[in-house]
């Protein structure tokens, strides 16, 4: 394996505590109890999902040096997702979809998802090719993997940002956007890092940075841009 001291790199690098096949593995709580595979990747789904009660700001380091970031709070339920060349904005009023890479941004809104609904693939699909996974992604993994009972699961713990992670290993996964992925979840919930091979590419997201609470700016669409309302009454 070649060596790279680059900032992805850097930051993925974690004190890793153990690893376990599963089967049975260490619980993510008690080390004394076992937790099945498909417990284990329930509990990481439910973090995740969990997490959409939290108000906070993550930067993420993208491959190629970039830069990517999630910024959420649970009242108004809103996520804002930029990354290199767009950002995707799910609102109660919106989901918005902009592309900020060529002379003047452009969004497009459409009808939001359902309160209880996850965005549509399709929306964060540009957040993936840029390489800005979303947890909503890896939580359609996760339960796939779930649902899979031929699929091998790793677990391990590390340390991401200074925040401690549980992680999985997951192969031989079917019926799913790639055959295998890893992805770390903070103990709060956040997505840590991720990597995998989405849309025959592979995908690598870590995190770099986290602070509870969100920017006044951090929902605003990009400035100047040409909008396209295309919700019922929009123009």
């Amino acid at each position: 394996m070649r060596s790279d001291t680059g900032p992805l790199t850097r930051v993925l690098a974690g004190a890793i505590a153990t690893t376990v096949l599963l089967g049975g593995c260490e619980s993510l709580d008690d080390p004394e109890r076992t937790l099945p595979r498909t417990d284990l990747v329930n509990d990481l789904a439910g973090r995740l999902e969990a997490a959409a009660g939290l108000a906070y700001s993550a930067e993420y380091a993208l491959p190629g040096g970039g830069r990517g970031t999630i910024s959420q709070t649970p009242g108004p339920r809103r996520a804002a997702y930029r990354y290199p060349g767009g950002m995707t904005m799910v609102g109660a009023d919106a989901l918005a979809r902009c592309v900020t890479s060529g002379p003047r941004p452009t969004c497009t809104l459409d009808p939001p998802p359902g309160p209880t609904e996850p965005p549509p693939a399709t929306a964060l699909a540009a957040a993936s090719r840029a390489g800005l996974v979303t947890p909503p992604v890896v939580i359609s993994l996760l339960t796939a993997t779930a649902l899979d009972q031929d699929a091998v699961v790793e677990q391990r713990d590390t340390t991401v940002a200074g925040r401690h992670g549980s992680c999985v290993a997951v192969r031989q996964l079917a019926n799913a956007a790639t055959a295998a992925f890893k992805a770390c979840v903070t103990s709060d919930g956040v997505l840590g890092s991720f990597t995998g091979v989405l849309d025959g590419r592979p995908r690598e997201t870590a995190l770099s940075s986290y602070r509870a609470g969100v920017d006044g700016g951090a929902f605003d669409l990009p400035a100047g841009a040409e909008v396209r309302d295309r919700r019922p009454g929009g123009r």
